[in-house]
């Protein structure tokens, strides 16, 4: 079971709603940096063990920086998130680059940068080297076909567009090796909000075997393996986060099993994990404009799916507290929803909840991945501030709330 608490007491968050405009963001800094510390202490056996955040779950600087001091690196797909990175002070092989249908301006930032570029397709080869030249550490992005079944948000491998096929990889490195690369590394990524453990322990022992066969038919020895991200949020009340402890005992098990008797240690493991590190300890805070009545019974708040996408997009569950009510008995059935002109704007359907009025004050929990990152214009909606709650407990605004002129200042006349 997870618990679904605040960070804040109800008359501190009923404060902060009311000192500050609704919606917004805000992102729980102290949990932030505990729970970046137990995942490292999960693997402290791992010589090197780093988790590249994967920037695309919460692109601001200000978080970039607080797990850049934890020891993590950065996971980029594109431009921006490396420039992101980079100005959040996170540079070289701290930044893995994973290309997908990749713009050769692109190879050519993260070849300048020096960060550990993870081709998505044996073509890129001939990209990259006439974009910046073969770097002397290459890695690539593994696609286990029918070897391997995907969960069911990330889909069918075999389906998907990502990722050197297994007859491919043989080549794909060399080909990297004859062109001058003298460092490899493997990556995966095959799960997506996966909370079954031995699905993480699977893919270690699918990567360990592609590092032994490399070795024995190319003689190349990888020095990591990029495990992806995939690790989920219990997103749901009644659900357990994954048993990071026991994941890694597994993982170490199979380390000693397969990589020391084939001569491969040390073999550094390395995660990009974005929602498991700041999912849990963000959260979208609203108000209530209007409950009403039709042929269902519905909360309409000031916020909608252009703050927050997922319940719209995935059918996703996320957990509603209305603020000052936790002890009222949840008896009244609604739909909270928000005010695009989308009938699927809708952030819970038939959702038990405490009688609600307007004004009142609602909190969507584990919005801090894939929540503002995630944002849009639509209907002219203006995308929401972010803010921090600081380890002293004060408030600091990392992200101003969009204005009108904001939506003007792309144009031409």
């Amino acid at each position: 079971m997870s618990n679904k608490n605040l960070p804040l007491g109800d008359k501190e968050m009923r404060t902060l709603a009311d000192t500050l405009e609704t919606p917004f963001h805000l992102y729980d800094e102290k949990a932030i940096r505990e729970n970046a510390r137990a995942f490292t202490k999960a693997f402290s056996w791992v010589p090197g063990f780093k988790n590249y955040y994967a920037v695309k779950a919460c692109p601001n600087p200000e978080i970039l920086k607080i797990l850049k001091e934890e020891g993590f690196g950065a996971d980029c797909s594109s431009l921006p998130e490396l420039i992101l990175s980079q100005k959040a002070g996170i540079n070289g092989e701290d930044i893995m680059f994973t290309s997908n249908d990749t713009p050769p301006e692109e190879f050519k930032k993260a070849y300048e940068m020096k960060a550990v570029i993870n081709l998505d397709d044996i073509t890129h080869i001939e990209t990259l080297q006439k974009a910046a030249g073969i770097p002397d550490l290459i890695s690539f992005r593994y696609n286990p076909g029918s070897d391997r079944t995907g969960n069911a948000i990330i889909g069918n491998p075999v389906e998907a567009k990502y990722g050197v096929t297994t007859e491919q990889l043989l080549p794909a490195y060399a080909k990297a090796k004859e062109l001058g690369a003298k460092r490899f590394a493997l990556h995966t990524m095959v799960a997506s909000n996966e909370l079954d453990g031995t699905y993480i322990v699977e893919t270690a022992r699918m990567l360990f075997s592609q590092a032994i066969r490399l070795q024995e038919e190319l003689g190349i020895r990888l020095e990591f393996v990029n495990m992806g991200g995939g690790i989920g949020i219990p997103y749901r009340p009644d659900q357990d986060a994954m048993d990071l402890l026991w994941v890694s005992s597994q993982i170490k098990k199979l380390y000693e099993e397969m990589i020391v008797p084939a001569g491969l240690d040390p073999l550094r493991i390395v995660f990009e994990c974005g929602r498991m590190v700041t999912g849990p300890y963000g959260y979208l805070v609203s108000r209530v404009r209007h409950v009403t009545k039709k042929y269902k019974d519905y909360v309409g708040l000031d916020s909608s799916m252009a703050n927050l996408m997922r319940p719209a997009l995935y059918g996703a569950y996320h957990h509603i507290t209305v603020v000052g009510k936790g002890d009222v008995p949840a008896n009244h059935t609604y739909d909270v929803t928000g005010s695009l002109c989308e009938n699927n704007d809708k952030f819970a359907i038939d959702r038990q909840l405490p009688e609600i009025e307007s004004g009142d004050v609602v909190v969507i929990h584990d919005t801090g991945a894939h929540g503002h990152a995630m944002g849009f214009n639509y209907n002219a909606k203006l995308r929401s501030a972010e803010y921090i709650l600081q380890e002293d407990g004060s408030v600091r605004m990392i992200r101003r709330a969009e204005t009108i002129d904001d939506l003007f200042s792309t144009l031409t006349s």
